[in-house]
């Protein structure tokens, strides 16, 4: 397996005009904004999309994207594993707007939901807080909340997977609406 094609924030925004840019985010964070022109295929669709990515890629390079780069490097690999070619954007969408590049919100977007990962902390930290709480005041044995919280971040860390964010990734502000997802798979199809 090989590692993924980076490309930096210069190079990507030169040539942001002929890429097929593909976000792989929740429809939450991708409505907090996003490159010009990137379309939003959440990374537990990708297997679904592969078809329409595929004959994108036959057509020009594609970009996938995500807050930070680790969902685009996991999809990177899953689409090469599959023979499709891509490139991740270094540092993420947080590396273009740091950057002071112009982020898109689509329209109608009422209020921006939080990035993976600030969804992870917060709900991470919430956790070892009531189990931390609960164990002084309650029982002792509701400790063990905030150390399998612990063990949790620990093997997320050396696996660079994440659980929660997964599950996380399931609540009805972070999932995509069928009749999206197809619409976006009609749109990369037009490409």
């Amino acid at each position: 397996m090989s590692t993924p094609t980076a490309l930096g924030i210069d190079e990507a925004r030169t040539r942001l005009h002929e890429l097929t840019v593909i976000d792989v985010r929740t429809p939450g964070e991708y409505a907090g904004g996003h490159l010009p022109g990137a379309l939003n295929i959440p990374l537990d669709q990708i297997q679904r999309a592969l078809p329409d990515i595929r004959q994108a890629a036959a057509h020009g390079d594609v970009l996938v994207v995500c807050a930070s780069g680790a969902r685009s490097e996991n999809a990177c690999r899953t689409l090469t594993e599959n023979g499709i070619a891509t490139a991740t954007l270094s540092g993420g969408t947080a590396a273009w707007a740091a950057e002071g590049n112009e982020l898109q919100r689509p329209e109608g977007a009422s209020r921006a939901t939080w990035s993976m990962e600030r969804q992870v902390r917060f709900t991470a930290g919430t956790l070892v807080l009531v189990g931390l709480l609960l164990g002084f005041l309650v029982h002792p044995a509701f400790l063990l909340v905030s150390a399998a919280v612990a063990g949790g971040l620990v093997f997320s860390a050396l696996t660079n997977t994440c659980g929660m964010a997964a599950m996380l990734a399931r609540l009805p502000h972070n999932r995509p609406r069928s009749a999206d997802l197809g619409a976006t798979l009609a749109a990369l199809r037009d490409r």
